[in-house]
């Protein structure tokens, strides 16, 4: 299946059928699916997301909601909505979907939300509201299929076809005692083929992946892929069963932090949304570029020092830019990596030192294949060999800066508590900066 893509015709179709009656809007809408429409309405205004809303039916329309980015501020188009409707429309989401919603508004409005619907909806919602949206109680569903360990197949399969009756899918039967304590899981296969006097207490397997409420999402994440899951079990201290985390929560959290660590890595902070004005972007950013621009500056007051070697070469402050140039690319390529595979799980000492030892080798012999081709491009165009073999140094010697400085620093940042992605860059920058200005210049000087 092909992905949607906007293209101008359907915003056009849409733009015309606002302007119609409802059955005509409605007769477009029913040829959409609602996670495309979700993308249409990035390009609409507010006043023809809550028609369109108030238009399709209270399924499409809770799922259309739930597939909005979190920047279309769907927290917004819910406070707008009638209070009869915007009801109907929550009871239809899933909690964890519903909690990621209402989290977006401010606390008076959540409290107007919430007063508005049945009484175990609210309690439930306002249960995962009190855990931060970025650990596995901030991810988790609270709705979920469990079992008494004391019952028999009969009674357990009652339960579960009682419980399952209007939720979309479940991957998992949990196994809960008396007090609501995790025991282990159930798979429907098991309870299905079992005999008719099996019990619960015998099939179920209490050797389980579980993650606590406060686990950071990441973490979650880590776990699910690691083992494989479907899903996982979200419990308290005590071992108390309070939810659950699906695999397409953790595709979201995936995209979310693939995301917050490209931006970290260009040097733009992760509150800086990707739909946002030009204000935020400004704020976001100003703060990098000025530290970059200090470190702009340290790199050139090494040219400064050699002063008398450009004014006798001038040739070299050319290729300087290329060498420096070349470093700061080559040190983006293994921080890059670097990164990804410290995201992916926690490096030991001699998964990082083989790390360090593995950029520097591809650094040095990166930067010698660069450095053969400057030394030839300065042989015929300089007519130089002398100058060539300064600048093969210069750029196998800044391409190693750059590979042991791209592995190494994003280590050293994650050792002592400080986030790789963020800091790393800037620092990167200024060691490939430095060394492709100061290697040709003191190669130059001696022995040119």
């Amino acid at each position: 299946m092909q992905s949607f893509e906007i293209d101008k015709s359907d915003l056009l179709r849409f733009e015309k059928a606002l302007e119609g009656d409802n059955a005509e809007l409605e007769s477009v809408l029913k040829e959409y699916h609602a996670s495309e429409i979700a993308l249409l309405f990035e390009k609409l205004p507010q006043e023809a997301r809550e028609r369109i809303i108030n238009v399709l039916p209270t399924d499409i329309a809770s799922e259309v909601i739930s597939e909005m980015h979190e920047e279309q501020d769907p927290g917004e188009l819910l406070i707008g909505l009638d209070p009869e409707k915007r009801s109907e429309i929550i009871e239809e989401l899933d909690y964890d979907d519903a909690t990621d919603i209402i989290s977006q508004l401010d606390e008076d409005e959540q409290q107007e939300i919430l007063e508005d619907l049945d009484q175990e909806d609210a309690d439930s919602i306002r249960a995962l509201l009190k855990y931060d949206e970025d650990t596995a109680g901030g991810l988790m569903d609270s709705e979920i299929v469990k079992v008494n360990i004391n019952l028999d197949k009969k009674d357990a399969l009652d339960e579960i076809v009682r419980q399952s009756e209007e939720m979309e899918e479940f991957y998992t039967i949990y196994v809960v005692d008396d007090a609501d304590i995790l025991q282990g899981i159930l798979s429907v296969k098991s309870i299905l083929k079992a005999k008719p006097d099996a019990h619960v207490r015998d099939l179920v397997n209490t050797d389980f992946v579980f993650v606590k409420a406060d686990l950071d999402q990441e973490d979650v994440a880590s776990l699910i892929s690691q083992y494989n899951l479907a899903s996982i079990p979200v419990v308290d201290d005590n071992m108390k069963l309070l939810g659950r985390v699906t695999v397409d929560d953790i595709m979201d959290v995936m995209e979310q932090e693939s995301t917050e660590d490209i931006l970290k890595i260009s040097g733009v902070s992760e509150d800086e949304e990707l739909s946002g004005n030009w204000k935020d972007a400004v704020k976001s950013r100003l703060p990098w570029l000025i530290i970059n621009l200090g470190t702009a500056y340290l790199a050139a007051s090494i040219i400064r020092q050699f002063d008398g070697t450009v004014t006798r070469f001038p040739i070299i402050a050319a290729y300087m830019t290329i060498i420096a140039g070349m470093g700061g690319n080559a040190a983006t390529q293994a921080l890059a990596v670097t990164v990804r595979r410290i995201s992916l799980s926690d490096l030991t000492d001699k998964q990082a030192y083989n790390t360090v030892i593995k950029e520097f080798l591809v650094g040095m012999l990166n930067g010698a294949a660069n450095g053969i081709i400057v030394l030839i491009i300065a042989y015929f165009y300089d007519a130089n060999l002398k100058l060539g073999l300064v600048l093969f140094l210069a750029m196998t010697g800044n391409l190693i800066v750059a590979g042991l400085t791209g592995a190494s620093i994003p280590l050293v940042l994650k050792r002592v508590g400080i986030d790789p992605a963020v800091a790393s860059s800037i620092i990167i920058t200024t060691f490939t900066d430095c060394a492709g200005f100061l290697l040709p210049l003191w190669f130059a000087t001696k022995l040119l």
